[in-house]
């Protein structure tokens, strides 16, 4: 009580002598400035608010003198045409005259009776705030011109480093590095995203918080965030500009070529990187320094700054997302999926407040629809196997061309599993499969697989040789086994797979051995008879026998030898299986050829190819090359 009672004897005395020195306004205003000194309890505004309070009821003429002298103080100022934050004395002086009239217009609010009064003050604090706001402006600007001399701070400690080789800003353009005042600095792409940039030094933020508290607190925040918002979106268009991110739209996107889209993906990534990041980062935490201690106004001018980049960057994925499913783009979409799989985290704590949900949700929905896209791509590859037409078939039983791509377009895919695994566990699986344990990307690779080899057995029909048409399916058939072992394509479909579709080959072997060599092998085998053997329901003598081995050998070898295994290893097999087959029979039809009595001593003149010669002539198949038999002769 005693203090209180000392406080109102202290204010009663103040309030004495302006009432008696009121017609001197600089002699008042100087006690009330000795009073403020006298003790640290009172501020000059606290006894400015207490004393015209007090004299809303005893005196108008000291509200009015109250206002008069304000109106003196602030005009000075307000009209000043230099701006007052290039002097620091006369920056800190007004600030002072604001939280005077703040208070004063306070106190004046809650009186019913002094609206005259109020009027005055609220317009001189409007008058005020105007001024604030181009201070303001002024010091944002000034500090970006200022901004080369910046620090940046390293993520890893947050401690402060001088080393401008990480700094964000281009400055390869400008010779003389002199920004005239239209010019803003921009950012530069990096490799090293550990880094926080100062955007603005730390006096000008230290001032752009004082203005804002007051602009704030006198309900003008609105307008210091817009004047705020306005110069550092400025700066983020500059940034993704020199970043190389254009302004497209939808429309534009789906007209480009892809070569030129892919070039754009590319700039976009480095783009997103940088602005989740290091911009993003950045603006949010100068942000909260200008700001700091004002509520939602945060909030709210970081959202405004960052909105029409965040949309940018956003509507550019969202374009590519709804575009072409064309197979080609499948790798790029997957780069630009993976990126925002990567940069969701930054999209969540950069955009973590109420009013940033809607860009929170935005990303979220395009990362998920560029999901649907990779699913969307993967069924036209499909569409693409079943309608690849069945015309003419590939010279010498090769490798077709549908084979080589689908299986190194696979191959390529699977290189970014993780990604294509997170994909299809999204969708429903629609694709039949029999192992419930299988994965659905190893569901879905083992569909196009069984796609791909519907589409191959369809295309061995056109072969008129059904010895041509087996090692039309052996050769692709062996491709694609190889293609899944060596690659993450193993992993999905899995041992079983492999030893089954290696069968397949073993298959296909069989019936070439079957459909071309059993006929001449049936001309070798041995009967009961030396002399003659029944062939096709004629009986020949082994003259003739010999003979039509000859020939027809000398025909499988002239076909087949222009025919091609592509795998060296296959290739080998093939050729070990048929001396396996041919040279016993050969060899034991021989014997018998040289001891028969109807050939005798001319045996020789009959025996158109050694041992030797069928055993070079098998090592010399599948080659690819005009091929003529010779033997001895």
């Amino acid at each position: 009580m005693a203090a209180e009672n000392g406080e109102e004897k202290l204010i009663a005395v103040a309030r004495h002598i302006a009432k008696t020195l009121g017609h001197n306004e600089s002699m008042a205003d100087d006690i009330l400035q000795v009073f403020s000194k006298f003790d640290g309890r009172f501020s000059r505004e606290k006894l400015a608010d207490k004393l015209t309070t007090a004299g809303q009821e005893e005196d108008p003429r000291a509200l009015d003198h109250t206002i008069k002298s304000l109106e003196r103080q602030i005009s000075q100022y307000v009209a000043a045409d230099h701006p007052i934050w290039s002097d620091s004395a006369d920056s800190s002086a007004f600030l002072d005259c604001v939280d005077e009239l703040i208070s004063t217009v306070r106190g004046l609010s809650a009186s019913s009776s002094a609206g005259a009064y109020l009027a005055r003050a609220e317009d001189l604090l409007q008058q005020t705030m105007f001024r604030l706001e181009e201070e303001f402006r002024l010091l944002i600007e000034r500090g970006g011109e200022s901004f080369e001399t910046t620090r940046s701070y390293n993520n890893g400690n947050g401690e402060l480093t001088e080393d401008n080789s990480n700094l964000l800003f281009d400055d390869s353009d400008e010779d003389d590095h002199d920004y005239s005042d239209s010019e803003i600095p921009v950012a530069q792409r990096l490799s090293n995203y550990d880094v926080i940039i100062d955007a603005l030094p730390s006096g000008i933020i230290n001032d752009l918080h004082e203005i804002a508290k007051r602009m704030v607190v006198s309900g003008s925040g609105k307008e210091c965030s817009h004047v705020y918002g306005s110069f550092r979106r400025e700066f983020l268009e500059e940034s993704l500009s020199r970043l190389g991110l254009g302004k497209l739209s939808n429309e534009e996107v789906q007209k480009m070529h892809w070569q030129e889209l892919e070039d754009e993906i590319d700039k976009w990534i480095k783009a997103a990187n940088v602005s989740l990041r290091i911009l993003f980062p950045s603006e949010r935490r100068l942000c909260d320094r200008v700001f700091y201690g004002l509520g939602s106004v945060s909030d709210l001018s970081f959202m405004e700054v960052c909105r029409g980049a965040v949309v940018q960057i956003l509507n550019f994925a969202d374009a590519i997302a709804i575009g072409s499913r064309s197979p080609e783009r499948l790798f790029k979409v997957l780069d630009l999926f993976e990126t925002m799989r990567d940069l969701m985290p930054e999209f969540e704590f950069n955009f973590s407040d109420q009013y940033c949900l809607v860009l929170r949700n935005d990303a979220l929905g395009i990362w998920k629809r560029l999901g649907e896209a990779i699913r969307g791509i993967f069924m036209e590859l499909e569409n693409l196997i079943r309608r690849d037409p069945a015309k003419a078939p590939v010279p010498r039983g090769g490798l077709h061309p549908i084979t080589r791509y689908v299986m190194n377009y696979l191959r390529a895919a699977c290189r970014s599993r993780e990604s294509l695994e997170l994909v299809f566990e999204e969708s429903v699986t629609v694709v039949p499969s029999k192992d419930s344990t299988l994965s659905s990307l190893s569901v879905q690779m083992a569909w196009i697989m069984e796609l791909l080899e519907s589409n191959l057995e369809v295309k061995a029909k056109i072969y008129g040789d059904t010895a041509l048409c087996s090692v039309f399916l052996m050769n692709n058939e062996r491709y694609i086994v190889q293609k899944v072992k060596d690659s993450e394509l193993g992993l999905l479909l899995g041992d079983d797979w492999i030893r089954k579709h290696t069968a397949k080959i073993k298959q296909y072997l069989s019936s070439y051995q079957r459909s071309s060599w059993n006929k001449l092998l049936g001309v070798l085998r041995a009967d009961s008879s030396p002399v003659a053997a029944n062939v096709g329901g004629k009986s020949m003598s082994m003259k003739d026998r010999i003979k039509a081995f000859n020939s027809q050998f000398e025909e499988i070898y002239k076909s087949h030898s222009q025919w091609i295994i592509f795998d060296e290893q296959l290739r080998n097999e093939l050729r070990n299986s048929l001396y396996n087959l041919v040279m016993p029979a050969y060899r034991n039809f021989i014997a018998r050829f040289q001891n028969a009595p109807d050939v005798g001593r001319h045996a020789d003149r009959y025996i158109k190819y050694t041992l030797e010669d069928i055993g070079t002539q098998i090592n010399e198949l599948f080659e690819g090359v005009n091929g003529s038999a010779g033997g001895r002769k």
